[in-house]
């Protein structure tokens, strides 16, 4: 299936939950200030972007059957640090790996199944596309800005989101899919 009349394989599928709230605010802006026009909402990636020769509707029903079995779990967001081999500036996760790791190894398969240059790692980006240098500048200037940030530091991811880009970094929600909600041990 190609994206609106692009050629076949064209568009980049990705799988991402979104940040909510006050942090999400702090963290589009950092992202915004660190690499200006960049218009990306803060997330974390389930399922890194991917060419998927698939109908939507069948990789989104895949998605939702498989999420059925996850649970709602808390992210806890560390440190400022830089992929060495990309230079892409990130915050490291303190909480939430696991979980994540999970999802991506139970998605990761099939027809959605892909993989790219670099294995997996959850994380939160906050800057890429830079040289060696760019990096190490902006990552001096995210660890002030995060060091200086007062509000929360984690986020309860409850839902994913099935993503399509037409346009390198330019990104349309296509489908959201809720996480299965805890069963009550009173029940």
């Amino acid at each position: 299936m190609g994206c609106d009349g692009e050629t076949e394989g064209a568009c980049q599928f990705a799988l991402v939950c979104y940040i909510p709230g006050r942090l999400a605010k702090f963290l589009d802006g950092l992202r915004a200030e660190l690499k200006p026009g960049c218009a990306l909402r803060s997330h974390v990636t389930v399922l890194p972007p991917r060419p998927i020769h698939l109908n939507v509707e069948e990789g989104v029903r895949r998605i939702a059957a498989e999420s059925q079995d996850a649970t709602p779990f808390t992210v806890e967001l560390g440190s400022v640090a830089i992929f060495e081999a990309s230079h892409v500036v990130y915050l490291t996760l303190r909480r939430g790996e696991r979980e994540l790791r999970a999802l991506h190894r139970n998605l990761n398969c099939g027809q959605l199944e892909y993989h790219p240059l670099f294995p997996y790692h959850p994380h939160i980006t906050l800057a890429q596309d830079l040289t060696r240098e760019q990096a190490e500048a902006l990552a001096d200037v995210a660890r002030e800005r995060w060091t200086g940030y007062e509000g929360p530091r984690q986020f309860s991811v409850e839902g994913l989101s099935f993503v399509r880009s037409e346009v390198r970094g330019c990104w349309h929600d296509l489908a959201h899919v809720e996480l299965m909600a805890p069963v009550s041990a009173s029940r």
